[in-house]
Parts: C-alpha cells; sequence; structure tokens
C-alpha cells in the first residue's frame, strides 16, 4: 500500500512538470514583490519628464518576471518592473519592462507598443503592431536607495592597515638615503621643543587652506598666472603632503630612538634607520589593534578614535618641526636658538698637536 501512495506521488508531480514544459506562457512567481514602490515611482517620473512615452502608473506594475500565458487575450496596458515579460498570448495594449526584457514569442500578438528600459525588446516569432523601443541601461535615479554595502570585515582592515605601513616604510627608507639631513633637521627641531612644535603644527594646519586660497586669487590677478592655477594648487597640495609626511617620519624615528639602544649597530644611519622602522611599527600596531575589533562596533570604534587622536597629534608636532626648521634646511645651534651654520666656524682652524681647534684672528671686513 505505501509503494502504491509513493507511485502516486511521483506520478502526479511527473504530470504536473509536463503540464508546465507544455504551456511555457504560466506565469512565473514575482521575483521580489516587496520592492520599493515608492522608488518605482520615482523611475517613472523620470521616464515621463525625459519625454518617453506614456507610462502607467507604480499601482499597474508587477515585481519579476511575468508570462502571458499562449491561447489567451488579456488588456493592456501589462507592464513589470525589475524582470522580464514574456508573451505566448495576445495583448491588446501596450507593454513595458522596466529593468527587463519584453520577449514577444511566436504565436503572440501585441496590439499596442513595446517598450523596455534597462532591457531588450525581443521578437522571437510573434507581432507588434506598436513601436518597438529598447533604452539599454537603467538611468540614475537621484535619491533612489543604493545597493547595501558590505561592512569592511577584519581581515580587510588588517590589509589596509599593512598597505599603509608598508608605503611608509618604503618612503622612509627613501627619505633615509636621499635626505636623511633633513630629517635630522626636523629630528633635532622635535628635540628642542614638543610643545612648541605641536602649536606652531596646529597653526599651519589652521592656516593652510586660508594660504591656498591667498595663493590661487594672487595667481588670479593677471592671465598668465591664472592660467598656472590648477598646477600651483597640485603643486600646494603635494609640497603639504611632503611637509607631513617629513614630520611624521621624524616623529616615528623619535619615538623609536627612545625605544631602542645602539647595540648591534656600527653606523649613525643604521641606528637612524632602525629607530624610524621601530617607531613605524609602533604606529602600526596601534592601528593593528583598532583594525583587530573591527568586529566590535563599540570596542572598535573607540581603538579607531584613539588611533586617530594620536596619529594625529603626531602629524601635527611632525608639521611644526618642519615648519620651524624649515623642511630641515635649518638646524638651532645647541646653546642658543640662532642656527649653527658652516661658516660661522670657518675661522677656526684645527691644531693637530693638542687636538683643540684654536681661534685664529677672525677676518673682519674692512671699509675703504
Amino acid at each position: 500500500m505505501r509503494a502504491l501512495f509513493v507511485f502516486a506521488t511521483l506520478a502526479l508531480g511527473s504530470a504536473s512538470t509536463l503540464a508546465q514544459a507544455q504551456n511555457p506562457g504560466t506565469k512565473r512567481p514575482a521575483a521580489d514583490s516587496g520592492r520599493d514602490t515608492a522608488q518605482l515611482s520615482r523611475e517613472i517620473a523620470q521616464q515621463r519628464a525625459a519625454g518617453e512615452k506614456y507610462l502607467p502608473d507604480a499601482e499597474r506594475f508587477t515585481f519579476g518576471d511575468r508570462a502571458i500565458s499562449a491561447n489567451t487575450r488579456v488588456d493592456g496596458p501589462i507592464a513589470v518592473a525589475h524582470g522580464n515579460l514574456d508573451v505566448y498570448g495576445t495583448v491588446d495594449g501596450d507593454v513595458v519592462a522596466l529593468g527587463g526584457d519584453v520577449r514577444v514569442h511566436k504565436g503572440a500578438r501585441v496590439t499596442g507598443d513595446a517598450w523596455a528600459a534597462g532591457g531588450k525588446v525581443l521578437i522571437e516569432g510573434g507581432s507588434v503592431d506598436g513601436g518597438k523601443r529598447s533604452i539599454e541601461g537603467m538611468p540614475t535615479i537621484p535619491g533612489a536607495a543604493e545597493q547595501p554595502r558590505h561592512p569592511r570585515t577584519t581581515w580587510d582592515s588588517v590589509k589596509l592597515v599593512l598597505g599603509w605601513f608598508a608605503l611608509f616604510a618604503i618612503i622612509g627608507l627613501g627619505v633615509m638615503i636621499f635626505t636623511e639631513a633633513n630629517l635630522d633637521g626636523v629630528v633635532i627641531a622635535l628635540e628642542r621643543g614638543f610643545a612648541r612644535s605641536f602649536w606652531i603644527g596646529l597653526a599651519g594646519e589652521v592656516l593652510m587652506l586660508p594660504a591656498l586660497l591667498v595663493l590661487v586669487v594672487a595667481l588670479a590677478i593677471t592671465i598668465l598666472g591664472a592660467l598656472l592655477i590648477p598646477f600651483a594648487i597640485v603643486a600646494y597640495v603635494i609640497a603639504a603632503a611632503g611637509l607631513f609626511t617629513l614630520g611624521f617620519l621624524a616623529v616615528a624615528r623619535l619615538t623609536g630612538r627612545a625605544m631602542t639602544s645602539d647595540r648591534g649597530t656600527t653606523t649613525p644611519r643604521g641606528v637612524h634607520v632602525r629607530a624610524l622602522m621601530i617607531g613605524l611599527v609602533v604606529y602600526g600596531a596601534i592601528w593593528m589593534l583598532a583594525a583587530a575589533f573591527t568586529w566590535s562596533p563599540v570596542f572598535g570604534a573607540i581603538l579607531r578614535a584613539v588611533a586617530i587622536a594620536i596619529t594625529w597629534v603626531a602629524a601635527t608636532v611632525g608639521l611644526g618641526a618642519t615648519i620651524v626648521s624649515r623642511a630641515g634646511t635649518q638646524r638651532a645651534s645647541v646653546g642658543g636658538s640662532r642656527p649653527t651654520s658652516t661658516d660661522e666656524l670657518a675661522w677656526q682652524t684645527p691644531t693637530p698637536v693638542t687636538g683643540v681647534a684654536a681661534s685664529s684672528r677672525r677676518p673682519v671686513s674692512t671699509a675703504r
């Protein structure tokens, strides 16, 4: 008896499948009947404003795929949104598809127009008495709801931190190779006045945009200067980024120098490179900790705020030291604030016997 029941069930299922195959015009269920009707209304309003043909109201649309069965006759307009419209029978009126195709199959007939936006009008053996029009790609709707963005994962945040660390490490090595003297000058300025560098850097950040506006206005006075405004803006932004980067690298090297010693290195440059890398690792570790807690909305946000604050202070202090030292080209003397220059000590002559600089008569300019 149980076997007979199972056989009957399979037979009924096969019959149903065969019936659906013989009647391809059966209406398929809507793909998404819960779509936003307000957004559809905005799409229709934009199409009407663009001068397109009459479109039915949003209430006449059905969401998802729809099919008009063979040997049937329905009154139009027939409209679907975000789906395909398959016509196997006869439609007295227009057929419209927003975000899908209109397919008129063999033996089907549309007495009105066939219109598709974001799809195509495909005549596959049927006939359309009116006009046929296809608009490739759905137009962008101002104010329409965007696709929800996937939240950043923990691994994405970790990769972002590693990328920034690699970038600063490469820039830092380049600075150490080509402009180490400038970096030394900024570090000396930091050692001589941390608080002073911070306030000067803060003032520099505040005045950075007004200074750019003054530069643009000054160039706009003349015709030649007006032509140079785009290049001046690009150069200004690059120079500002360079000052920030140089200052931050100096702060990183000073931080790493406080956490390391001279053991294991034979040259001053080796000491400086190791201190710079350690400093970058310290600041990178702060961001790595914040990235590791991306999964936690509250704790992760707190750690990111702390990382942003620490990095901003470091960048501001570094900018101030860069401004004070004129990008590391001017260094303060050890005994006072007056800059030290090589020419100031050129009149001293070393004595190889005692090893002490003997003061010879300093040249004095005489006026005739």
